[in-house]
C-alpha cells in the first residue's frame, strides 16, 4: 500500500519520509532551498495521478502566457462540436472535483502551470508549449530552469501521442529535446519547414490553407492569432469541423482580465489586460489596441529584465505611463515619457482619466505580479474595472 502524504510542512518532514511515500505537491507548497532532488521521484499531484490512472483522452497547454485563452478556445471548440469535455487544471479547476464524471469518451482539457509540471513524470495525449519568456524566477534557480520545467508536458509521451511547439520562440528552441509523440512545429513567422504557419493572410497545415485570418474575430493581437494556430491544429488531429472551428474562434470573447474591455467613458477606452505579468505581455497587449494613449504599469518586482520594455514605450506613440510600485517606479526614471508615479489604483484611475486623449485608449497591463499589492491579478483587475465605472 502506498501512503499519500498531501502537504509537505517543511524540510524536517522530508527526513521522515518512509520509502513507500509518494508526496502530492500541493498549491503554493515551494520546494526552493530544500534538497529535494532526491526525493523528486515521489512527488505527484492530482494531475499526474489523473494522467497515470484515468482513462481518458486529454489534451494539456502550457506557456508562460496565453494557457486560459488557449484552453478555454479548445473546450468551447469542442463543447460546440458535441464532444463530451471538461475543462481543469491551473485556470482554477482542481482536478479530483470531476472524478466522478469522468467517461472513457471524455476529453479533459488541461492547463497546466510550470509549478503542476516541475516534477511531472506523464505527460497528456496532446501537449501544446504555446510559449516560454521569463517569468517566476523568484521561484526557479534560472530561466532555463523554468523553461526546462514546462518542457515536461511532452517529454514522457507516447509514440501514438502529439506534440505541438512554438518553432519560433528562442527558448523553446535552446531547451527542445526530441519528442516520442508525433511533432508539429507551429511558426507565426511563415516558416514553412513548419507543420503549421502563416502565410499571405492564411494559417497552413502543411500545404493546405486552413483557416482566414482577414476573418473577422472579437480576439485581437498577433500573439492570439498564434496561439489560435495551435487551436486548429488540434482540430485537425482530432478530425474534427474547421468551418466550425473557426466560427468558434471569431465569435470566442476575450477571458476576464484578457484584454478585455471595460467600458468607454468621456470618448476614452479602458481596457484591463491585469494578466499580463512579463514585460512580453505587455508589449503585445499595446502592439494588440494600436491606440493606447495611457498605460499602466507596476507591480512585484521577480527580478525580470524591463530594457525591452523600456526601449518599447520610449518608441512607441503612448504619451503617459503611469507608474506603480514596485517594478513601476523603478523603471520610471528611463522612460522618455510623461510618467506620473502613484501609489495606489485610485491614483493611477484618477489620473488616466485626467490625461487620457478623447479617442484614444488608456491599458492597465502592468507587467509584473500583483502579489505583495493585491491577492492576485484578478482583484487587481476587478478593482481597476470597477474604479474606472465609478470615478
Amino acid at each position: 500500500m502506498i501512503r499519500i502524504s498531501y502537504a509537505i510542512l517543511g524540510e524536517e518532514y522530508l527526513d521522515h519520509l518512509e520509502e513507500y511515500d509518494v508526496i502530492i505537491k500541493a498549491p503554493g507548497i515551494s520546494f526552493v532551498g530544500m534538497n529535494i532532488e532526491e526525493y523528486a521521484h515521489k512527488i505527484t499531484s492530482q494531475l499526474e495521478l489523473l494522467l497515470e490512472f484515468f482513462d481518458v483522452f486529454t489534451i494539456g497547454v502550457t506557456g508562460t502566457k496565453g494557457k486560459s485563452t488557449t484552453s478555454s478556445l479548445i473546450y468551447q471548440i469542442l463543447q460546440d462540436q458535441g464532444k463530451k469535455s471538461i475543462l481543469l487544471g491551473n485556470i482554477g479547476v482542481p482536478v479530483f472535483d470531476f472524478i466522478e464524471e469522468l467517461t472513457k469518451d471524455t476529453i479533459i482539457v488541461l492547463e497546466m502551470s510550470s509549478h503542476q509540471l516541475e516534477y511531472m513524470k506523464t505527460s497528456p495525449n496532446i501537449a501544446i508549449l504555446l510559449n516560454i519568456f521569463p517569468d517566476h524566477l523568484d521561484h526557479y534557480n534560472s530561466y532555463e530552469d523554468y523553461a526546462k520545467a514546462k518542457c515536461n508536458i511532452y517529454k514522457h509521451q507516447k509514440e501514438t501521442d502529439y506534440f505541438l511547439y512554438n518553432s519560433d520562440n528562442e527558448m523553446i528552441q535552446k531547451v527542445l529535446e526530441p519528442a516520442e509523440g508525433k511533432t508539429y512545429s507551429v511558426s507565426f513567422e511563415g516558416k514553412e519547414e513548419s507543420k503549421i504557419y502563416v502565410k499571405n493572410n492564411a494559417v497552413f497545415l502543411e500545404d493546405k490553407p486552413i483557416y482566414d485570418t482577414q476573418e473577422p474575430r472579437k480576439l485581437v493581437g498577433d500573439y492570439i492569432l498564434n496561439n489560435m494556430m495551435f487551436v486548429l491544429g488540434v482540430s485537425e488531429i482530432l478530425g474534427l469541423n474547421l468551418r466550425k472551428t473557426a466560427d468558434t474562434i471569431n465569435q470566442f470573447e476575450p477571458l476576464r482580465h484578457r484584454l478585455q474591455l471595460v467600458g468607454s467613458y468621456e470618448g476614452v477606452a479602458y481596457y484591463d489586460n491585469s494578466i499580463a505579468t512579463i514585460p512580453k505581455a505587455t508589449i503585445e497587449a499595446v502592439k494588440a489596441l494600436s491606440n493606447v494613449d495611457t498605460l499602466i504599469i507596476g507591480g512585484m518586482d521577480r527580478g525580470i529584465d524591463y530594457t525591452e520594455l523600456i526601449e518599447f514605450i520610449n518608441r512607441s506613440e503612448m504619451n503617459h505611463i503611469i507608474c506603480m510600485p514596485k517594478t513601476g517606479h523603478d523603471i520610471a526614471s528611463q522612460i522618455e515619457k510623461k510618467t506620473y508615479l502613484v501609489n495606489t489604483m485610485e491614483e493611477a484611475v484618477v489620473t488616466a482619466k485626467q490625461v487620457t486623449t478623447k479617442g484614444k485608449s488608456c491599458l492597465l497591463s502592468p507587467a509584473a505580479a500583483s502579489y505583495g499589492f493585491f491577492k492576485n491579478f484578478e482583484e487587481k483587475g476587478d478593482i481597476y474595472q470597477e474604479l474606472v465605472k465609478k470615478i
